[in-house]
């Protein structure tokens, strides 16, 4: 054996010795990567949002254009002060529709409670402590799924 080949060769104690400080900069080195991938992400993600909202300011600008161009083709049949409250009109009936949607969705999120995940647990606390009516064909909710 040469000399470099016994300079190479540790022994197990060496190596056991060794293991922290590579766990150590094998986690540090592996933080140092998610950290540079999402400060990437990250920063792709605020260029994509900046560019979105630059497309719905023209997508506004373009939904005025075309409620002008309503009230100048209807103001062609009409008095324009009448074509301009007709597409108003038209407007806060559309606000209104989309209000009453919306609140309807938003009130079937309230509360934010996981209803059921909650009464699956009460069962399954009920099951355990011995007072609760579980029977073997009651296999709703994920705790059932076993």
């Amino acid at each position: 054996m040469t000399e470099t080949q016994a300079k190479k060769r540790k022994s197990l104690f060496e190596l056991i010795g060794d293991v922290p400080g590579l766990v150590t900069d094998l986690v540090k080195s592996e933080i140092e990567l998610l950290k540079a991938e999402l400060v990437g992400k990250l920063k792709a993600i605020g260029i994509g949002a900046g560019i979105l909202a630059g497309a719905a300011i023209v997508a506004l600008l373009f939904v005025g254009v075309l409620l002008t161009a309503a009230i100048l083709g209807l103001a062609e049949v009409m008095p324009g002060w009448l074509a301009a409250l007709l597409v108003a009109l038209v407007l806060a009936i559309v606000v209104v529709v989309l209000a009453l949607i919306g609140r309807k969705k938003l009130m079937e999120g309230v509360p934010p409670v996981p209803e059921k995940a909650l009464e699956s647990v009460r069962r399954d606390l009920d099951a355990i402590k011995g007072t609760g009516k579980r029977t073997s064909g009651d296999r709703s909710g994920p705790a059932g799924a076993r």
